[in-house]
């Protein structure tokens, strides 16, 4: 990897672990801003699972549904896994490969984007965000706006399955990841790396990704310009189509 490339990658990756990390501890520092943002985005991982259920249930797809619902965007804190990334960019660069890196800075920068994005939310919603409904999230969702923002958001999800399939396609990836399993933990960065190796082992399970972003993206923008125009139907039910149908091989 030049090393040009790898530094504009990394900068591209802390700026937005700033970003992040800014924003958690906004979070952090109210209880009640903190407890209102989990029951948003409790609500949101439950709309993205009726919207991929299909997906989810997939013998070719469900491995890697799950990973992007719950690794890229789920419920969980990932502030121990920024503190990692922050400490460890230095031995990432010497140890990963372009296509990790590259991995590494789309989950960052997606996530970012979300707190961002979460944040509006939570303030548009007020003390109705621990009753959220269809209705009431649609409703903040227009409030806050910011559709260049939406569109980024699903863009980052695309490039990000992207980046992994290059990741999977390596030759000797998986080899390689394995072998780096040890030194990935002595230098600092071990949580990281597992996350690199359940993304490789979803991604490689499934062959080519391109169906499946396809599918995700496709039902993403079909939700975003449903919700812009007024319909928040899809909000509350799943959006796979007979057009859809070989999600389930």
């Amino acid at each position: 990897m030049a090393q040009d490339d790898s530094e504009k990658i990394v900068q591209r990756l802390t700026n937005h672990l700033d970003i992040s990390t800014h924003l958690r501890a906004v979070a952090k520092a109210d209880p009640g801003t903190g407890k209102r943002r989990q029951h948003l985005r409790t609500w949101q991982a439950g709309r993205l699972a009726r919207t991929h259920a299909d997906l989810l249930a997939s013998p070719r797809f469900g491995l890697a549904a799950a990973f992007f619902l719950t690794d890229v965007y789920g419920t969980k804190d990932v502030s121990s896994r920024d503190q990692e990334v922050i400490r460890a960019v230095p031995a990432m660069t010497k140890f990963l490969p372009v296509s990790a890196l590259e991995t590494v800075a789309d989950v960052i920068e997606l996530d970012a984007l979300s707190e961002d994005l979460d944040a509006a939310m939570v303030v548009a919603l007020g003390a109705r965000v621990t009753t959220i409904d269809a209705a009431t999230y649609g409703w903040a969702y227009r409030m806050v706006d910011r559709r260049t923002d939406r569109e980024r958001q699903i863009y980052l999800v695309e490039h990000l399955g992207q980046s992994l399939d290059r990741l999977a396609n390596r030759y000797f990836a998986g080899t390689a990841l394995a072998l780096m399993r040890k030194p990935a933990q002595i230098a600092g960065f071990g949580d990281l790396h597992e996350f690199l190796e359940r993304g490789y082992t979803a991604v490689h399970a499934m062959g080519s990704i391109e169906e499946f972003l396809t599918l995700v993206v496709s039902r993403e923008r079909l939700v975003l310009n449903a919700v812009f125009a007024g319909d928040d139907s899809l909000l509350s039910e799943g959006s796979a189509s007979p057009a859809d149908s070989q999600a389930q091989g």
